[in-house]
């Protein structure tokens, strides 16, 4: 009897030292993931406080930089109403649309092709189109403008439109990749039985199972197209053919006259875009990541 207390006790008390474990390991958790977002939102919360100064009151330097003492949103009336900002948002939007376009098409048959259509050397070739990802755009923009400039695509978004699927495609290739690979077999066993064609397969079946991996390039894609700022500054010189990342810093610097209120305006609704396809998808891009770094 004794011996039946004295382990009932010791399971109670091993019990509570998890219990104990486990309460202390939410407890820094939550401090990490409060640490981790103060650190990261305070950036775009000083962004958005000083947005909403005026000039004069961001030159005094007596106040608090956190706190706005008569907020405007001036700053985001003369962005909005300038016909050449708006004109970098167009081009940004072009660019975006057109190279997400293209890199989905080229992704998804490469990606297609290396994952279900075995031949020789296709995972030798599906890991060199992941390591090209890894050269740096900073390496890359010298010979990429050689290339635009002999196609006569300089300061012009058709030029960017051409080069930015170099950044995009690798990666969203190996998302996709991962993703093909994950889907069983006997599907494609199933449907070759049935007579379908390998285009029919992609279409009718790779395409709607791999959509959550789709939709992660997709992001990516975005994401890159939206916020690339090496090539533009390179290929393009003129405001009318300029994204918004390289039109709002060209145009609101004026030697060493910086207009910070506009500049930190242009910044965030810059970033707005990306934020909300973020808010909305970003399950869909976790599960993408996750099924392309463990397959294939």
């Amino acid at each position: 009897m004794s011996a039946t207390i004295a382990k009932s006790a010791s399971i109670y008390s091993r019990a509570g030292s998890l219990a104990s474990e486990r309460r202390w390991a939410l407890w820094i958790a939550y401090i990490s993931l409060i640490f981790a977002a103060v650190i990261f939102l305070a950036p775009p919360v000083y962004m958005f406080m000083t947005s909403l100064k005026t000039s004069a009151e961001i030159a005094n330097m007596t106040g608090s930089p956190w706190g706005v003492t008569s907020p405007t949103l001036d700053n985001y009336q003369v962005l909005l109403t300038n016909a050449t900002f708006l004109r970098f948002f167009l081009n940004s939007a072009i660019i975006t649309v057109c190279v997400v376009v293209i890199t989905m098409v080229i992704s998804i048959l490469a990606a297609f092709a290396l994952a279900r259509m075995r031949f020789w050397g296709s995972q030798f070739l599906a890991t060199g189109v992941f390591l090209t990802y890894l050269v740096p755009d900073t390496l890359l923009f010298i010979p990429l403008y050689q290339i635009v400039g002999g196609l006569g695509l300089l300061n012009s978004i058709w030029g960017l439109i051409l080069v930015y699927p170099t950044l995009t495609v690798p990666f969203c290739t190996w998302i996709m990749i991962g993703y093909f690979a994950s889907i069983p077999k006997e599907l494609d066993e199933a449907a070759l039985i049935d007579g379908a064609t390998w285009p029919q397969m992609l279409i009718k079946i790779f395409i709607p199972v791999a959509m959550p991996g789709i939709i992660a390039a997709t992001i990516f894609a975005f994401t890159v197209s939206w916020a690339a700022f090496v090539y533009p500054t390179a290929f393009v010189t003129t405001p009318e053919n300029m994204p918004l990342t390289i039109g709002v810093v060209s145009q609101l610097v004026r030697a060493d006259t910086y207009a910070w209120g506009q500049i930190m305006a242009g910044a965030l609704l810059a970033a707005l875009p990306p934020v909300i396809l973020y808010a909305f998808l970003m399950d869909y891009y976790i599960a993408g990541l996750t099924a392309g770094a463990t397959k294939g």
